[in-house]
């Protein structure tokens, strides 16, 4: 089973490497208003889990600035994942108020809907209007 995963972990890595989307392009104040807000954001993933992977791509497209956190490989992040979000599941967005409140989204669907929900470019202009 170790192999299996490993061979499906490398191809998704791959195929996701090689498929890469492009960013969003943005008038440079406005990309440095939106990396200000995601300095508050965090996503706690695994580099191979589709999931995961489905996740970054939609914050490429995107054009967002988000910390990665490697679960994986960092008990750290491992630590801060089941302590703030209460379950050791990937993907997890860290979400911190401007109040210094935190919590903590599961689920691919929901993270990728919050992003674009937040930070849509439709969603930008209509702040500026």
């Amino acid at each position: 089973m170790f192999i299996v995963r490993a061979i499906l972990g490398a191809l998704i890595l791959f195929f996701n490497w090689v498929f890469t989307p492009k960013s969003i392009k943005r008038e440079a104040s406005e990309q440095a208003v939106i990396d200000t807000q995601t300095t508050k954001l965090a996503l706690y993933q695994y580099p191979a889990c589709p999931f995961c992977v489905k996740v970054r791509r939609a914050i490429k497209r995107n054009g967002l600035n988000i910390q990665t956190c490697n679960v994986k490989k960092s008990e750290q992040y491992k630590q801060e994942l089941t302590q703030g979000g209460g379950l050791l599941k990937v993907p997890c967005l860290r979400i911190e108020e401007d109040n210094g409140d935190v919590s903590w989204m599961y689920e691919s669907g929901d993270i990728i809907s919050y992003l674009e929900q937040r930070f849509s470019p439709a969603e930008a202009e209509s702040k500026t209007a």
